[in-house]
């Protein structure tokens, strides 16, 4: 089977691109594939994560193997299968490709192709010039906080009254290690 991506990008309205690439082909493949079809070099941390309809990440697949203690599973590029993890028509995935400002590009399998294989990945569309792949981060941060003016009056009032507070509120708070401030001469 051949799976064929559209990855895009959310800073370049024009950006698209289109691989396909042999289901059986590793993540390592196809990171290079993307790679190779924007001009990135290849000395940069990246991740895929497969994702849910609403790009809420699920399984992060790494380029090298983190050092995680947790129960999960952990998949690295050059080891995981894309038909592993990818079954389905219309499965998104990120791309970070700067995990600095955790910046990425958008993926969907748009098609899977049976009854056909691929030796090497292909890009076979390709339009509009890709984002730069290391944003410095002082940019990324002017980028980001271009109104974002915050005041002394962001978080609320600057000063406490504690006679604005809810008595019952504190009711059937018995514990002693919790500071009251209704046990206060004024109550």
């Amino acid at each position: 089977m051949v799976f064929r991506f559209l990855l895009l990008s959310d800073e370049v309205d024009d950006f698209k691109r289109e691989i396909q690439i042999d289901s059986e082909a590793t993540f390592l493949d196809l990171h290079n594939a993307i790679l190779e079809s924007v001009n990135y070099t290849k000395d940069q941390m990246a991740s895929f994560f497969v994702c849910d309809d609403d790009w809420s990440k699920r399984t992060e697949v790494t380029l090298v193997e983190m050092d995680t203690s947790s129960d999960e599973d952990n998949y690295i590029m050059e080891d995981t299968h894309l038909d592993e993890l990818l079954t389905d028509e219309h499965q998104k995935l990120l791309y970070v490709f700067d995990y600095m400002t955790e910046r990425a590009f958008f993926m969907e399998l748009r098609e899977i192709i049976p009854n056909k294989t691929l030796m090497d990945p292909v890009c076979t569309k390709a339009k509009g010039t890709p984002p730069v792949q290391i944003m410095p981060l002082d940019e990324f941060d002017n980028k980001m906080n271009t109104s974002t003016d915050i005041d002394s009056d962001f978080y609320g009032d600057t000063e406490y009254d504690i006679d604005e507070l809810d008595k019952e509120g504190f009711e059937g708070l018995d514990n002693e290690s919790f500071d009251n401030p209704y046990d206060d001469d004024r109550y």
